[in-house]
């Protein structure tokens, strides 16, 4: 993860992590997991006093169904 991501989030932009975008912790770092990724990137935004959306609220944004509509 390079200065793309946190440089977008503080320029009011969004983030995606998870091994299907990147299979890279860092430089010749692989990834051992999505949670590993999200951590890193949580770390980040606690480290530039920046919030982090909930799932229920990335859903909201996103229009997806999530466990509260999976019919619909």
């Amino acid at each position: 993860m390079r200065f793309a991501l946190p440089l977008g989030v503080i320029m009011g932009g969004h983030v995606r992590v998870g091994l299907e975008d990147s299979l890279y912790l860092g430089r010749g770092r692989l990834a051992r997991s999505n949670a590993e990724q999200v951590a890193r990137i949580r770390r980040i935004f606690s480290e530039l006093s920046l919030d982090m959306a909930t799932p229920d609220e990335a859903r909201a944004m996103l229009d997806l169904k999530g466990r509260a509509r999976p019919a619909a």
